[in-house]
C-alpha cells in the first residue's frame, strides 16, 4: 500500500474515533455553564448513545487487513475470480455416508439403461458408476441431490439442486436420454 493511500486511510480512522466526541462536545458547549443537563437513559446528553460496537469490530478487522496478517475478500454477486472457468461443475459436499439405494444416487453419476412402459406409467432403469447394481426409477422418486420430474419414452427429466448461490434458479433440469445425439 503507498505512503499517500495510507495516510488517507489512517486519517479517516482516526475522523471516525473521533466523530462521537466532538458531538457530544458540540452539544455541550451549546448549554449555559452550571446548568448542565442530566444525561438521557442512553447515556449522552439530548439522547440515546450511538452504537459503537460495531465500527470498533469492523476498525479493528480493517486494522488485521492493513497490517497483513489476514486476508479478506467479499465476492459480492460476483463469482470468485480464483476459480478456473474451465473446470467442469463440482459435486455437491456430502457429509457423512449417504444413505443406501436409490436416496443415495447423485445424478451426475448415474447412467440411463433402459425404459419400460407398464401398466402405471413408465419406469427407467438406472446403475450408479460407483456401485455393481441398478435401479428402477419412477416418477417422483427423491435422489440424493434432486428428484425424478418425468419419464418418457426415450429420456429421463430430473431436477437437480444446485449449490450455487448466484444462480438465479436453485436447481437446474437434467436429461438424460437412451439414445444420446
Amino acid at each position: 500500500m503507498s505512503r499517500r493511500r495510507w495516510k488517507l486511510v489512517s486519517l479517516s480512522i482516526l475522523c471516525l474515533l473521533l466523530l462521537p466526541a466532538l458531538v457530544v462536545l458540540a452539544q455541550q458547549e451549546g448549554q449555559p455553564q452550571g446548568q448542565a443537563e442530566p444525561p438521557a437513559e442512553g447515556g449522552t446528553i439530548g439522547g440515546p448513545a450511538p452504537d459503537l460496537g460495531g465500527i470498533d469490530q469492523i476498525l479493528e478487522g480493517e486494522e488485521e487487513v492493513f497490517s497483513g496478517s489476514t486476508f479478506s475478500y467479499d465476492p459480492g454477486n460476483r463469482r470468485d475470480p480464483f476459480k478456473s472457468l474451465l473446470a467442469g461443475p463440482e459435486l455437491p459436499e456430502i457429509r457423512g455416508p449417504r444413505p443406501e439405494g436409490i436416496p443415495g444416487l447423485l445424478i451426475d453419476e448415474i447412467d440411463l439403461t433402459g425404459i419400460f412402459r407398464t401398466s402405471k406409467g413408465f419406469v427407467a432403469q438406472v446403475s450408479a458408476a460407483n456401485q455393481k447394481r441398478s435401479y428402477l426409477l419412477k416418477e417422483g422418486d427423491q435422489l440424493y441431490d434432486g428428484d425424478v420430474v418425468s419419464i418418457s419414452r426415450n429420456e429421463v427429466v430430473f431436477k437437480q439442486i444446485v449449490q450455487d448461490p448466484t444462480a438465479l434458479k436453485p436447481f437446474r433440469e437434467v436429461v438424460k436420454s437412451l439414445n444420446p445425439a
